[in-house]
């Protein structure tokens, strides 16, 4: 028993060993690419390691690209989605999951609707509303679309099902109103969904590339995703410029990574269990 018990445990190890390298392959080959000088970056066969470091590529696209603006325009729109997000989720999956009222089953089934709909079909109904507003190649128009989150108002629906209902009725017992209740009492117990969400929100906002193409035509109001879309040429490219960008781009999210490790580890374990 204890030997098919080690076996297991050592195909297992194995297998997430190779998925590992796997997955890190791109990411290697990102950096390998940026150290390459353009003529090795399209060579047949390819050519894996560059005979001689190039760490031009770096200062060539820094200088092309207004990178502090795209960090100022990424930060201040995860900021913000995060913020915003995070409330008006927390605030209408508390509605769904504990608030009887004439409708809530058939609001949250347009919530999973939402869900399951490509988010492409949205494009052209918030194209018009931003028109119309004047916020054409504007933060606000990359910061507002991302306001409301179907999937954190269903995940944190589910949070908030599966908490007893004895907090809800001690709160009344001690004069709270509903407000209240979600502030004090549900807010506090859902913290790891709100992790779970803001995690979310920030790695969509961070990789979103079509919205602010669409919406922005001044690369000075673009985030990173569609700030560095504009070193993909239609006939050339550069890929070691390209992929130098890449390397400046996922900076940040790197180092947020390592100090909220932790935070990040709990937020999406929690993601489908109960407190």
């Amino acid at each position: 028993m204890g030997k098919n018990a080690s076996s297991n445990k050592f195909i297992v190890h194995l297998v997430l060993i190779i998925g590992s390298c796997v997955m890190i392959l791109p990411f290697l080959w990102m950096i390998l690419t940026s150290l390459k000088s353009l003529t090795e970056s399209v060579s047949v066969p390819p050519t894996i390691f560059p005979k001689q470091l190039d760490y031009q590529n770096y200062l060539i696209v820094w200088k092309e690209l207004p990178f502090l603006d795209f960090y100022v325009n990424t930060f201040t729109m995860i900021f913000f989605r995060i913020l915003f997000a995070v409330l008006f989720s927390s605030m209408a999956a508390y509605a769904l999951a504990r608030i009887k009222f004439p409708g809530r089953n058939f609001i949250f089934l347009l919530v999973l609707i939402q869900m399951m709909v490509p988010s492409q079909i949205f494009i052209i109904p918030q194209y018009l509303l931003v028109i119309k507003l004047g916020w054409l190649n504007t933060i606000k128009a990359l910061i507002v679309p991302g306001f409301v989150s179907a999937f954190g108002t269903f995940l944190l629906r589910q949070l908030f099902l599966s908490l007893p209902t004895e907090l809800e009725e001690a709160g009344i017992l001690d004069g709270c109103n509903r407000w209240q209740i979600y502030w004090y009492i549900m807010m506090p117990l859902a913290k790891s969904g709100m992790v779970a969400v803001g995690i979310f929100t920030s790695l969509f906002a961070w990789k979103d590339l079509l919205w602010p193409l669409i919406v922005n035509m001044s690369i000075n109001k673009m985030p990173l995703s569609s700030g560095l879309a504009s070193l993909n040429g239609q006939y050339n490219t550069n890929y070691p410029e390209l992929m130098a960008g890449a390397m400046i781009a996922i900076i940040p999210m790197i180092v947020l990574f390592f100090i909220f490790q932790k935070q990040f580890i709990q937020g999406i374990a929690t993601t489908g269990s109960k407190n």
